[in-house]
């Protein structure tokens, strides 16, 4: 269950990471964007709370695996 302090570091986050840095030309084009954090933000960017660990980690495995493949 999210508290508010949980929601406002989310929205800040939101905000320093994406919406500050974006002219949106669509609101279609802000959905797909936000959407595109969004996911990335809950399967891959590690959290502090846990242990640094990103919420999905078999989605953060394969990111990796991928990301070696490539390079």
């Amino acid at each position: 269950m999210l508290i508010l302090g949980d929601v406002e570091s989310i929205i800040r986050k939101l905000r320093d990471k994406l919406l500050n840095g974006e002219i949106f030309d669509t609101l279609l084009e802000a959905r797909v964007l936000t959407e595109r954090w969004r996911r990335e933000y809950n399967r891959y960017r590690p959290h502090s709370s846990l242990g640094y660990k990103p919420p999905a980690p078999e989605a953060y495995e394969a990111k990796n695996l991928i990301m070696k493949v490539v390079h």
